[in-house]
């Protein structure tokens, strides 16, 4: 799977919150909230789903990499969602996974970077469920 994905008992606004909490312990910081439903209805779309996209960064891990392979400034920053589940109604939390979008620059000295940057946002989405 390119992704990693959980669901939670928290409503969205709850759900956010703690995972910008948990997020700021692994020093990530959420640069830009988008909230897709409101932008699509603002541009006369019928779109009732509700849908989150938070852009987060760790600005020394992102000049790291940046100095390493300026091509992973292309997953930059790092995106993850939260959103109801259409068919559930339930809220999901996720994100692409580092190490899926690391391997389409064919540089292996990146992985083991990647995997970090992975299993740190993973704890931050298992300590929101």
């Amino acid at each position: 799977m390119f992704h990693y994905t959980v669901e939670t008992e928290k409503s969205m606004e709850k759900a956010i919150h703690a995972l910008e909490e948990n997020l700021k312990e692994e020093k990530f910081g959420v640069l830009w909230q988008f909230d897709v439903k409101e932008t699509l209805n603002n541009k006369g779309f019928d779109f009732e789903q509700a849908y989150q996209v938070l852009e987060v960064c760790n600005p020394k891990e992102a000049n790291n990499v940046l100095s390493q392979n300026q091509l992973i400034g292309y997953f930059l920053p790092c995106k993850m969602v939260v959103y109801q589940d259409i068919e559930t109604n339930k809220v999901k939390i996720g994100m692409p996974k580092p190490t899926a979008l690391i391997e389409m620059v064919h540089d292996a000295s990146l992985q083991k970077f990647a995997a970090d940057i992975e299993e740190r946002l993973i704890v931050c989405i298992d300590k929101t469920k």
